[in-house]
C-alpha cells in the first residue's frame, strides 16, 4: 500500500472492534470491582477508592470507543488559524497598573507538583530542587505569592496539586512556611491503575499493590480531583472566582495583573497564555480555530503526513507554555455537566515482573485541552519571559547564570541582554544535578552567549565566560579542562585539553 493513502477500515473491522472493546470493558469493570473489593474495614477509604476506579473507568472506556472509531483524528483541512478574537497580543491588552488591585481578592494559584525529579537524577518532588541562590522551586513560588500579598495586602492562597508520588514530602516541606505570610493547600490528584498493554487488564489487584502498578493521570486530572478533595467548593465559598495554573517548574509564571483584570474585563472562562515558537519548541501544542470552535491541537494528533507543516513557525507561530487562567463557577458547571472531556494520551511504559520488562499503558490528559468546553476561551501571546521550564540541566545552567536576576522571588532577565535567549546543550555527562554540579561547579558568564554546545568529559573552572558561540567536544577517554578565568568567543574546542597545577 502506497504511503499517502490512508488505511480505511471496512464495516466488518469495525464491527469486529467494536465487539472487541466491549469485551474489553466488561472485563475492565469486573478486575475494578475486584480490586475496590481489596479495600478492607475503612468505608471512607473504599468510597474515594471506588470514586477513583469510576472515573478510570470512564477514562478507558472512552479509550477504546476512540480506539474503534471512524474519527479519532482531526480533518487536517478544516483547521483554521485562530481569529483576531480567538489570540491576543499581551502588548494590545490595557495595562490599568496597580489602580486595580482588588480583583486579586478573586484569584488563588495552582502550582501542578505531581512530577519527580528522576529525569534530572533528583530523589523526590522535582520541585525541591535547588534552582537559584538557594532556593528550590517551591521556594521560589511561595516568595513570589508572599511578595505579592505584602505589596498589595492581599490574602492569594497558593495550591499545590500533588501526585502519589510527591504528597507525603510535600506535607513535610510546606511546614516550613508556616510563618510566612501566605496560605498554602495541598491535595492529591488522582492514583490510576496502570493497564497491562496485551490483555487490557488493570496491572493492581490490590489496594496495597506497590507503587509501580499506578500513576497519576496527567495535569488534565486538575478539574476532578479539585473537585473530589473539595477544594473547588472551598474556594468558591472564599469568594474565588479564577484560578491560575501552571507547571510547578516553569520560573516564568508569575502572576500578572494585566491578565488577571483582562479575563474579568472580557468574562472569558478560560485564557491559555501562549508565546511565540522558535526552533526549538517545534513540538509545542498550539491554539487552533476547528469547526469554528478554540481547540489545542497537540503534536500527537497530527496525522503523520502533516507533521512537518506542524513544525513550521510560520504556520503555527506559537505555543502552549501551559499557564492557564480559568474561572472556576465555570469548572463546576461543567463537571456537574460531566462535559470536560480532553483528548487522551496514552503513554506506553515498562515495568519489571521477574526479570521481565512488561508493556504497560496509562492513559492520561493534559487541562490545555479542555479549552474547548469553555465560553470565551482565548489565548494571549506573552513575552518569553513568563515561560521559562526547567526540564534540564541545560534550563538549570540558564537560570542560574547572570543572565536572569532574582526579585521578590522571581527571575528577570538582565536588562543588558539582547536578542532571544541562547540556546544551550549539555550532553549525556550532565544529565544529572550532582554530575552537572560537580562539572560546572562556578555558573559561567554567558549574557553575551548565543549557543553553547558541551558534550562529553568536560570541566569548567572558576569566572569563565562565554560568548557567541561556543562548541566544546571531548573526545572518549579524553578529558577537558577549561581553565580558571578563561574567556571563550565564537570558539570549537575539540580533542584533550588539561591544565597542570605547577
Amino acid at each position: 500500500m502506497s504511503s499517502g493513502k490512508k488505511h480505511i477500515k471496512t464495516q466488518s473491522t469495525y464491527a469486529f472492534e467494536s465487539n472487541t472493546s466491549n469485551v474489553a470493558a466488561s472485563q475492565m469493570r469486573n478486575a475494578l470491582n475486584k480490586l475496590a473489593d481489596s479495600v478492607k474495614d475503612d468505608d471512607d477509604k473504599r468510597f474515594k477508592f471506588e470514586n477513583e476506579l469510576d472515573s478510570f473507568f470512564t477514562l478507558f472506556r472512552r479509550y477504546l470507543i476512540e480506539k474503534s472509531s471512524k474519527d479519532n483524528t482531526l480533518d487536517w483541512d478544516r483547521i483554521k488559524s485562530p481569529g483576531a478574537d480567538e489570540v491576543v497580543r499581551y502588548e494590545t491588552i490595557p495595562d490599568q497598573g496597580d489602580e486595580n488591585v482588588s480583583t486579586l481578592s478573586k484569584l488563588a494559584v495552582l502550582k501542578l507538583n505531581g512530577g519527580l525529579g528522576t529525569s534530572m537524577g533528583c530523589v523526590g518532588p522535582k520541585s525541591v530542587i535547588e534552582v537559584r541562590d538557594g532556593n528550590s522551586f517551591l521556594d521560589l513560588s511561595v516568595r513570589q505569592i508572599e511578595s505579592l500579598n505584602r505589596k498589595y495586602d492581599s490574602d492569594v492562597p497558593l495550591l499545590l496539586m500533588n501526585s502519589f508520588n510527591t504528597d507525603k514530602d510535600t506535607e513535610h516541606l510546606i511546614k516550613k512556611y508556616s510563618a510566612n505570610r501566605i496560605r498554602i493547600r495541598s491535595f492529591n490528584q488522582s492514583k490510576y491503575p496502570r493497564v497491562l498493554k496485551d490483555s487490557l487488564l488493570p496491572v493492581p489487584q490490590d489496594y496495597n499493590d506497590p507503587l509501580d502498578c499506578w500513576y497519576p493521570p496527567g495535569h488534565g486530572d486538575v478539574f476532578e480531583s479539585l473537585l473530589s478533595s473539595g477544594e473547588l467548593d472551598a474556594l468558591i465559598a472564599q469568594g474565588r472566582e479564577i484560578l491560575f495554573v501552571s507547571n510547578g517548574d516553569n520560573l516564568g509564571a508569575t502572576v500578572d495583573l494585566k491578565i488577571l483584570n483582562h479575563m474579568i474585563e472580557t468574562g472569558a472562562e478560560y485564557i491559555m497564555e501562549l508565546t511565540d515558537k522558535t526552533r526549538a519548541d517545534v513540538k509545542g501544542g498550539t491554539l487552533i480555530n476547528y469547526d469554528g470552535q478554540v481547540r489545542l491541537l497537540e503534536v500527537a494528533q497530527v496525522p503523520k503526513e502533516h507533521i512537518d507543516e506542524f513544525k513550521n513557525i510560520r504556520k503555527f507561530t506559537n505555543f502552549n507554555t501551559n499557564n492557564l487562567w480559568i474561572n472556576l463557577k465555570a469548572v463546576k458547571r461543567l463537571l456537574e455537566q460531566g462535559s470536560i472531556e480532553m483528548e487522551i494520551i496514552p503513554n506506553q511504559k515498562t515495568i519489571s515482573r521477574g526479570g521481565h520488562d512488561i508493556n504497560v499503558l496509562q492513559l492520561e490528559t493534559a487541562c490545555g485541552s479542555a479549552i474547548r468546553h469553555f465560553n470565551g476561551a482565548h489565548g494571549v501571546v506573552v513575552p518569553r519571559s513568563r515561560f521559562l521550564p526547567v526540564k534540564t540541566c541545560s534550563d538549570l545552567l540558564m537560570v542560574k547564570s547572570d543572565l536572569f536576576y532574582l526579585q521578590h522571588g522571581a527571575l528577570k532577565i538582565d536588562p543588558s541582554r539582547f536578542g532571544p535567549n541562547p540556546l544551550i546543550k549539555l550532553g549525556s555527562h550532565f544529565k544529572k544535578v550532582s554530575n552537572f554540579s560537580e562539572r560546572i561547579p562556578h555558573i559561567p558568564k554567558i549574557i553575551e552567549l548565543d549557543h553553547l554546545t558541551i558534550t562529553g568529559n568536560v570541566f569548567l573552572g572558576k569566572d569563565v565566560t562565554l560568548k557567541g558561540t561556543v562548541i566544546i567536544v571531548c573526545s572518549e577517554g579524553q578529558k577537558i579542562d577549561i581553565p580558571n578565568g578563561s574567556i571563550l568567543e565564537n570558539v570549537v574546542i575539540t580533542g584533550n585539553l588539561q591544565i597542570l597545577e605547577h
